[in-house]
């Protein structure tokens, strides 16, 4: 237990100044790119699933959040919200550049959950377009204005989180570590390569935790080998960071909101199922 802990906190502050680089970069990006990058895609009418899966892929902080108050408020169809929910990244990236994984697999992963949030999102929209249909927004429901940071608050939330998703690796890190001493990595790795449809499953029920956990557990069981190519895009597809918590939030239909999470589920599992059954890598 003690060098799994020693290990795993060397290991997390190693990575301490990849996060921060990467979270001022994306707050920046942010900053000077997301309000036109909402604008974009609120306007984008019966083609929104094609620039929600292409907008939602860039690192940026609360695109998902935004994508749901869109959707609430009547701004975006459930294609376009499907899409953006897949296609967003949340701590994948900084996780992947931190942990040196090469430029090559990290396009090909990002370009992967890009066209497969376009598609899905499409065929959302056709085959439930009756949900947005009988949807509902109670009156007087005003769209959250929007925040524009300066440079200093873009330093400040980039310090705070990457404390915080430091603390969230440390802690998984340790887990696993834990569980590999305890099980070993070649049973543990077996449960999922070995019954390839129920670790799609597992890793998509870990996605839908609706913080930078999810992302987290999923790209560090990945990066060490623990899990394929199918469960961990399964677990990143699902991983729609705060999005859902939003949804739930703010919308008054819960079976619309349940209605939607099963959808993203469903599609997070399928592709998964098709990347490990096609034997696809990355």
């Amino acid at each position: 237990m003690t060098e799994a802990v020693i290990e795993s906190l060397h290991d997390s502050i190693r990575l301490i100044p990849f996060l921060l680089v990467t979270y001022l970069a994306v707050g920046f990006i942010e900053h000077a790119g997301g309000a036109r990058a909402q604008k974009a895609i609120s306007s984008a009418g019966k083609v929104g699933p094609l620039w929600g899966g292409l907008l939602g892929v860039i690192p940026q902080c609360g695109f998902s959040a935004a994508a749901s108050y869109f959707y609430v408020g009547k701004v975006i169809n459930l294609g376009t919200l499907i899409a953006v929910y897949l296609s967003t990244s949340d701590e994948m990236l900084p996780i992947f550049i931190s942990e040196h994984v090469p430029v090559k697999t990290i396009a090909a992963i990002l370009t992967a959950k890009a066209v497969l949030g376009i598609v899905s999102g499409f065929a959302a929209e056709l085959i439930f377009g009756w949900l947005v249909r009988k949807r509902h927004v109670p009156k007087g429901f005003e769209m959250e204005p929007e925040h524009h940071h300066g440079a200093g608050s873009v330093v400040r939330e980039a310090v705070v989180r990457t404390f915080q998703v430091f603390l969230f690796i440390l802690i998984i890190s340790v887990i696993i570590e834990c569980a590999i001493e305890l099980v070993g990595q070649d049973a543990i790795a077996g449960f999922f390569h070995g019954t390839p449809v129920l670790g799609e499953f597992a890793a998509a029920l870990v996605g839908l935790i609706p913080n930078c956990a999810a992302s987290v557990v999923i790209t560090q069981l990945y990066t060490q080998g623990i899990i394929g190519a199918g469960p961990m895009m399964s677990g990143l597809l699902a991983s729609a960071g705060v999005g859902l918590l939003v949804l739930f939030r703010e919308n008054t239909h819960v079976r619309q909101n349940i209605a939607i999470t099963v959808i993203l589920y469903a599609v997070s599992v399928f592709w998964g199922i098709v990347i490990e059954l096609t034997g696809i890598t990355f």
